[in-house]
């Protein structure tokens, strides 16, 4: 726990310490991103922990679940954000400010790690040099540098690939987006080179789980091997192979209670300290009144195919660590119209609101995801048995659901495809999965949602207007007005 907090100290003394010049057009938040501010290992590792506040930041908070199972058939918008609704009808304008700022705040990120990733260069106090600090260091950098661009691609497709940090010349700032290809190759690269992370930093599970270690890396690489346009599915199970002296827990429902956090299935969490400026408000976002104190139409209601894929399975357990039910005195257009007491279902992987400053963290990483992602690839190099020793004995053994039986790998694809769903709710996913099985358009297509309307009984059914082109977002209008060098996405 001292470990901890002296983390989260740092962070709070050193978030300001860097940013962003002529990339983004982002003022420096400091100037001590100027002239000779790095020149000690204790500079370095302030820029560090500047640059892990990249993960405190409002996407990571929740507007990756908004993107993740909004867009999906998870969850509906809930709330009273027009821009959100956008996520949810899948017409999102390329004026959204929610695009952007997710956009500013990744490459942001992004320009943290090339600072210091420039700055080291030129530091020499032997400090730096003590216990191989300076090499882990580097690998932290690449590895959140990496985290942010794989967020990237996955959400915009083609994005610029920007390596240098400072002032740069009017003609260099405006840089051309790279093939989805070139990407993902800038990301592997920085992976790989960050593998010289240690497995373990020797001071407990609070320090290991906060920051990147080598299990995050691998863990991270078979992601990103699954996810590409060209994946390979052999180099996934290698790397998930690879992501070794973690387990899972034996209660799903205790990774979420909020007193469990530190176990051995997080590979990698945000850590938030409620009643601190380091608290987590995204909570307030999603759970009832009865747990927040207030009484405002909550966002990302579940929806009810989600609801009816826990119940069709039998999967009590998770749908109850998942999905809350509490009364609201609202309406809702799915699942009550009118304006009057009745319940409805509340986002509930986050459980303890605390007006604003919760202490629930956000798992980044955890094996669960990664054991069904090796399930996944086993099944799609024609080994299914070995797909469902996984599925069986251990994801839906821990949830007391019966085993899958053998079939045939489409059957299977989709079986495994519907456990992630099941087990990854509201872990931002959903909407990256159907994209990475090619069923986006099929499931979204298919949907049965309708839009109920008080005093009468009339429901209409919601057509998404899925295509191809809406697997990515659009490149933020403002961005496109800022460097002419930039194309928009197809169908915005």
């Amino acid at each position: 726990m001292r470990n901890k907090l002296y983390f989260l100290l740092l962070l709070t003394l050193f978030t300001s310490m860097s940013g962003c010049k002529k990339f983004l057009d982002l003022a420096p938040e400091s100037s001590a991103t100027t002239g000779n501010a790095y020149q000690t290992a204790e500079d370095m590792e302030a820029a560090l922990v500047g640059l892990y506040s990249t993960f405190f930041g409002e996407y990571f908070i929740w507007d990756d679940v908004l993107l993740g199972d909004i867009r999906a058939d998870n969850a509906y918008s809930g709330g009273d954000d027009a821009e959100i609704d956008q996520y949810d009808n899948l017409k999102i304008a390329t004026v959204n400010s929610r695009i952007f700022a997710n956009w500013k705040l990744l490459y942001n990120g992004i320009s943290k790690a090339n600072l210091v990733l420039e700055k080291i260069k030129g530091v020499t106090d032997p400090a730096l040099d003590l216990n191989n600090r300076r090499a882990t260091l580097t690998a932290e950098a690449k590895f959140i540098r990496a985290y942010c661009y794989f967020e990237l691609v996955k959400m915009y497709g083609p994005v610029p690939l920007v390596f240098t940090f400072g002032d740069v010349a009017p003609a260099q700032a405006n840089v051309p987006r790279s093939s989805e290809k070139e990407v993902y190759a800038a990301i592997v690269k920085d992976l790989e080179d960050a593998l010289v992370l240690p497995a373990d930093y020797g001071q407990g599970l609070s320090l290991n789980t906060s920051r990147a270690t080598k299990g995050a890396v691998n863990a991270l690489l078979a992601k990103v091997y699954a996810q590409m346009p060209d994946r390979d599915y052999n180099k996934v199970i290698s790397y998930c192979n690879a992501v070794t002296g973690y387990e899972l827990t034996p209660s799903y429902a205790t990774l979420f209670d909020g007193a469990n956090y530190l176990n051995s299935e997080v590979i990698l969490q945000v850590q938030f300290i409620q009643s601190t400026p380091q608290a987590n408000w995204g909570p307030q976002m999603f759970l009832p009144p009865s747990l927040t104190g207030d009484d405002w139409r909550k966002y990302g209601t579940p929806s009810k195919d989600l609801v009816k894929a826990y119940d069709d399975e039998g999967d009590e357990i998770r749908k109850n660590a998942n999905i809350l039910f509490d009364n609201a005195s609202w309406s809702d257009q799915y699942w009550k119209p009118c304006a009057s007491e009745g319940s409805i279902p509340f986002t509930y992987k986050w459980k303890h609101a605390n007006g604003w400053a919760s202490g629930d963290h956000i798992s980044l990483l955890r094996l669960g995801d990664i054991l069904l992602l090796k399930a996944e690839a086993l099944n799609e190099i024609g080994q299914p048995a070995e797909a469902l020793n996984i599925v069986n004995n251990q994801i839906r053994k821990r949830v007391n659901l019966p085993p899958v039986p053998l079939a045939s790998k489409e059957v299977l694809r989709d079986a495994i495809l519907k456990e992630r769903r099941l087990e990854l709710a509201f872990e931002g996913q959903r909407w990256y999965d159907l994209v990475r099985l090619n069923k986006l358009t099929t499931v979204m297509g298919n949907l049965k949602e309708y839009r109920l309307s008080c005093n009468s009984n009339s429901q209409v059914l919601v057509n998404y207007g899925i295509t191809d082109d809406k697997r990515l977002l659009p490149i933020p209008q403002s961005e496109m007005n800022r460097n002419p060098k930039l194309t928009q996405n197809k169908g915005y």
